[in-house]
C-alpha cells in the first residue's frame, strides 16, 4: 500500500514544508502548479497533472524536466486538477492520501476539496488535508484514539451530515457524553486534551475532525 502527497496550487504561505513528510509520502503528484510547489522544495514530482494554465513556458519546462510523468489536460473539461490527481493517487491502492495546497484562496475550492474528504472516505481511502494552521479528516461512526500533537492542540468536531449521534469525547477538557451534535453547531470548537490521548466515538453521522493552531 503506498501513501499518496497530492499538492494543489493554494497560497504558498499555507503550505508547511514538504519535506517533513518525505519519508511517509511514496508518490507525489502535482496538481497544475502544485507540481511547481513541490519542486520548489527540492523534491521531483511523480507525477505532473493538470491544464497548466496558470505557469509560464519556463515554469512548464521546469516541470517536465523534473517530473518522472507529465500529462496536459485540456482547460475546458468536466474535472478539476485536483480531481484528476485524485483518480491517479487511487489507481495505487494508496492507504493514506496527504492533501496539501488545497485551503486559502478561492472558498469554492476550498469547500469541495474538503467534500473530497467525505468521498474517499466513502471509497475506504483515508485522506487528510494539511497546512500550516490546520489537519482535516472525516470520521464515519466508530471509536477513535485521538493523540497530542504540540503543533495543533486545539481539536474542533464539525458534522458534515445534519447530525451526529452518540458523540462522546474522554479524556477532553470539555468531554461529552452520548450528545447529539447538529448541523452549525459549536458545541465541539476549540477542545484540547487533557493527557497525551484521549477518544471520541459517535454512533450515526459523518465529522470532520479539525486539528489546529493559532497563526
Amino acid at each position: 500500500m503506498k501513501t499518496v502527497g497530492i499538492v494543489a496550487n493554494g497560497p504558498s504561505e499555507l503550505i508547511p514544508d514538504l519535506t517533513g513528510y518525505e519519508d511517509e509520502v511514496d508518490i507525489w503528484i502535482g496538481a497544475d502548479r502544485g507540481a511547481l510547489t513541490i519542486i520548489k522544495f527540492g523534491i521531483d514530482p511523480d507525477y505532473a497533472l493538470g491544464d497548466f494554465d496558470s505557469i509560464t513556458i519556463q515554469e512548464e519546462k521546469s516541470i517536465k524536466n523534473r517530473s518522472k510523468h507529465f500529462t496536459r489536460y485540456p482547460v475546458e473539461k468536466d474535472q478539476t486538477d485536483i480531481e484528476i490527481a485524485v483518480e491517479k493517487g487511487m489507481e495505487f491502492g494508496s492507504e493514506l492520501i496527504y492533501f496539501f495546497g488545497v485551503t486559502g484562496g478561492r472558498l469554492d475550492h476550498e469547500l469541495v476539496n474538503i467534500q473530497l474528504l467525505y468521498r474517499l472516505k466513502k471509497r475506504n481511502y483515508s485522506a487528510i488535508i494539511v497546512d500550516q494552521l490546520n489537519q482535516l479528516e472525516i470520521f464515519t461512526p466508530g471509536t477513535y484514539r485521538i493523540d497530542s500533537n504540540e503543533a495543533f492542540p486545539y481539536i474542533s468536531f464539525v458534522p458534515i451530515s445534519e447530525h451526529v449521534i452518540g458523540m462522546s469525547l474522554d479524556g477532553f477538557y470539555y468531554p461529552l457524553k452520548d450528545f447529539t451534535l447538529s448541523l452549525g453547531s459549536t458545541r465541539c470548537i476549540s477542545n484540547k486534551l487533557l493527557l497525551n490521548n484521549g477518544t471520541f466515538s459517535f454512533s450515526e453521522g459523518i465529522l470532520l475532525l479539525i486539528k489546529s493552531r493559532d497563526g
